[in-house]
């Protein structure tokens, strides 16, 4: 159990450090790739950060009402439940990230026509996600954030949003098997990525290639043979 939660923690961090990787300011003499960038701080709401590391935590917090509300519907409010996790309990974060290239910057329109293109809906937490086709009560497939802080999309200044990378990232158990939300996962990223002219990289942030893509898909039916595996039981003692 240890084990597990300490696998949990660490899945997290990397989530959480690589918003605050690519968002800090760029150093003189460092050479980051990603340019410097203008954050604000959320005064009111919690951050997509907070909110990860509450669910990373010992008793996450995380339910989600049914909803009536088909794929690539217009965006939501704020404050939408659309795309809220219905299971309290996870155990593994996938994460990758759309990168723009050197010197440049995604841009906030464009980021809302690529997703949209690729099939996402904005929602819970100000980011998108993927749902399953009419059941979108069954909570994402994955969500792709902004990787500044505070993570969400502010629709209200979305055409003053600059960001040099998205995070996408699916939790397990998902609403679907683990190979397949990450056979979802990946085409709408490297589309976005298309769309966008940006580079998706793996969860070091290093140019997600063939061997890498290959591992995950392993490490993907590996959980999901776990998780149909039979509990063991102990044997009746005479």
């Amino acid at each position: 159990m240890m084990l597990l939660r300490l696998g949990i923690l660490v899945a997290g961090l990397l989530l959480i450090g690589a918003i605050y990787f690519f968002g800090r300011p760029r150093k003189p003499g460092q050479g980051r790739r990603m340019p410097r960038e203008t954050r604000a701080e959320a005064a009111d709401e919690p951050t997509l950060a907070e909110q990860l590391e509450r669910e990373i935590g010992a008793e996450p917090a995380i339910a989600q009402p049914e909803l009536d509300l088909a794929p690539r519907e217009r965006p939501a409010p704020p404050h939408s439940e659309l795309g809220r996790r219905v299971s309290e309990e996870f155990d593994k974060i996938v994460t990758v990230y759309l990168a723009a290239r050197a010197g440049r910057k995604l841009h906030g329109p464009d980021i809302v026509v690529a997703a949209e293109k690729a099939g996402l809906v904005y929602g819970h937490m100000g980011v998108f996600h993927r749902l399953i086709e009419n059941h979108p009560e069954r909570g994402p497939i994955f969500s792709v954030a902004n990787i500044m802080k505070p993570g969400s999309f502010d629709m209200a200044n979305i055409q003053a949003l600059e960001t040099p990378a998205l995070a996408f990232f699916l939790t397990l158990p998902a609403p679907i098997s683990a190979l397949d939300a990450w056979e979802t996962m990946l085409p709408t990223a490297q589309r976005m990525a298309e769309l966008l002219d940006g580079v998706v990289l793996d969860d070091q942030r290093n140019a997600l290639g063939r061997q890498r893509i290959a591992h995950i898909r392993d490490e993907m039916r590996a959980y999901d043979r776990q998780r149909e595996a039979p509990p063991l039981t102990r044997p009746t003692r005479w």
